[in-house]
């Protein structure tokens, strides 16, 4: 992996956890992602124009379907993601999810796009998921499901929308690093347009109670802004890294968010045991650092 590659994406694992702290503060649903994708659609459009003038009326129907679903898998992976915020801690549900895609992703590029890694990558992979395991509550994972209380039960929910959560990362993942690597889109059209049916799909379900839509607004809108703004920042240049590195190496490289979640999100929200979450960012930060030199 080049040194600009990992510069991206150490910038998108910043940002990325910025705009999931701001997420779960603001305890959203499918409505809050509706809010988001609006507000994305408009703060965006002078780029998206400026890119898609000449080149979006040339797509075929091959471009316009990889689009269509990235922006569908997009909206699951987001109103799940809420889902689990709303049910769980964001220290369990975001390592989860964080770990479980780009391990499913790197397993998909070199069983089906032929990708070798090294075994520094192998290493790597090791150091972030034993991180995620220990930040996501260690031995605590095991027990769930063996009965207790509230904050067992939590626990377990904070596993089960991880995991699924995670089950779609991995799934845009390698749609969007097939369109941009194998079909040469650029990355911030295929954010933006898949965004455009963001917006289609879940404006029915925003507008089904006008009246707690307005209020939700009121709330929410401060925090809709700012992952509007800065949330397309982050995966986009993730994709451009895509350009020039293995997406088996690329997507558990995006796992540095979790080292910033970790000693951000945990201080802010006053969440998971510290001391396991230190070490299990410095499992990650190893990790990272060996699927770099991989």
């Amino acid at each position: 992996m080049s040194l600009q590659a990992f510069g991206l994406i150490l910038l998108a694992g910043l940002i990325h956890a910025l705009w999931n702290i701001a997420a779960k503060k603001a305890g959203g649903d499918a409505r809050f992602a509706f809010f988001t994708s609006l507000l994305m659609m408009f703060v965006w459009a002078p780029l998206g124009w400026w890119l898609g003038r000449d080149v979006v009326p040339l797509w075929s129907a091959r471009e316009w379907g990889i689009v269509a679903l990235s922006g569908l898998l997009h909206v699951l992976y987001y109103v799940i993601l809420l889902r689990g915020y709303r049910k769980a801690d964001l220290t369990v549900v975001y390592p989860l999810a964080r770990g479980t895609g780009p391990l499913l992703s790197s397993l998909t590029a070199v069983l089906l796009l032929g990708e070798r890694l090294t075994a520094m990558g192998v290493l790597g992979i090791a150091g972030v998921v034993g991180g995620v395991f220990l930040i996501a509550g260690g031995p605590g994972l095991l027990r769930v499901g063996r009965g207790g209380g509230d904050a067992q039960r939590r626990l377990g929910k904070g596993l089960t929308y991880g995991v699924l959560t995670g089950v779609f990362i991995a799934s845009y993942t390698v749609v969007d690093g097939y369109a941009v690597k194998a079909m040469l889109l650029s990355p911030i059209l295929v954010d933006y347009m898949g965004n455009l049916l963001r917006v289609a799909v879940l404006t029915p379900v925003a507008l089904r109670r006008p009246a707690e839509l307005r209020t939700l607004w009121t709330a929410q809108w401060r925090f809709a802004l700012l992952v509007a703004t800065v949330s397309p920042i982050a995966y986009v240049l993730v994709l451009y890294a895509l350009q020039t590195a293995p997406l088996s190496l690329v997507a558990p490289a995006r796992e540095v968010s979790m080292l910033f979640a970790a000693l951000i999100g945990g201080h802010l929200l006053g969440e998971g045991d510290r001391a396991a979450r230190i070490i299990g960012a410095v499992l990650i930060a190893a990790g990272v650092v060996a699927l770099a030199l991989g």
